[in-house]
């Protein structure tokens, strides 16, 4: 349930030679809070994808959502997360992969489907130039 009392795992963080780490898990108040809580006690920067963890209930999930940025860690969406890695869709390196990623699990991704099939598959998401 607490990765962290697992000395492979502690291993294997301090081997990537970071200080901020993004986590989720099933079931927020277990795999996901404990981790969490001594990571931060060790000096991690920790960001929880809230939206892709999960719990017994509702209730369950946003309390252990509080207590884990009571302690410091930082609340994010999946979809936040990603957006703050791509910043600029004139980033092109990784404009592809972050499309990809949408158009399979967003509604941002269904309408610019919507809008290729409606505009053609030349349509531009930035739109196109006024004379």
């Amino acid at each position: 349930m607490n990765s962290w009392l697992d000395p492979a795992f502690r291993t294997a963080l301090a081997a990537t030679r970071r200080k901020k780490f993004v986590l989720a898990g099933l079931w927020t108040e277990g795999c996901v809070m404990f981790p969490t809580l001594d990571m931060l006690k060790e000096g991690y920067e920790i960001y929880l994808s809230a939206d892709a963890c999960g719990d017994l209930s509702a209730e369950a999930h946003n309390r252990a959502m509080d207590r884990a940025v009571q302690a410091g860690a930082v609340p994010m969406t999946t979809f936040q997360y990603l957006f703050e890695l791509q910043q600029d869709w004139a980033r092109t390196e990784t404009y592809e992969g972050v499309m990809e990623i949408l158009r399979a699990h967003s509604p941002y991704g269904m309408q610019v489907r919507f809008s290729k099939w409606a505009l053609g598959e030349h349509a531009s998401e930035a739109g196109t130039k006024v004379a």
